[in-house]
């Protein structure tokens, strides 16, 4: 059974950093498009970066540029996201996201990608 839990959610100052973790268990497909979500109360939900574990192409969405970093650790089959310079309007559930069927190609809509993780709540106060 696929299972994506996320973790390293919390709360932080304006200007912090924090990383989040997303461990895949159960995942037939060894090469993949790994993506992090985030969603505000509101608010559709927002593709903030992927990585095509395959060979490691990352994409960001435009709000995070600069400022957030995605990774893996393929043999602990663990993805992050290094989140620095954090601003009040980073705030929201992310979830972490698998589809292994298909490179990055689309990997900002929430349709592409097939498995989700349950969420982790980040809270920057200003």
């Amino acid at each position: 059974q696929v299972q994506l839990v996320e973790s390293g959610g919390g709360s932080v100052q304006a200007g912090g950093s924090m990383r989040l973790s997303c461990t895949v268990s159960g995942y037939t497909y060894s090469t993949k498009c790994m993506g992090w979500f985030r969603q505000a109360p509101g608010k559709g939900r927002e593709g903030v970066a992927a990585i095509y574990t395959g060979g490691s192409s990352t994409y960001y969405g435009d709000s995070v540029k600069g400022r957030f970093t995605i990774s893996q650790d393929n043999a602990k089959n663990i993805l992050y996201l290094q989140m620095n310079s954090l601003k009040p309007e980073d705030t929201a559930m992310y979830y972490c996201a698998a589809e292994g069927q298909y490179r990055c190609g689309g990997w900002y809509l929430p349709v592409f990608y097939s498995r989700w993780g349950q969420g982790t709540q980040v809270t920057v106060s200003s």
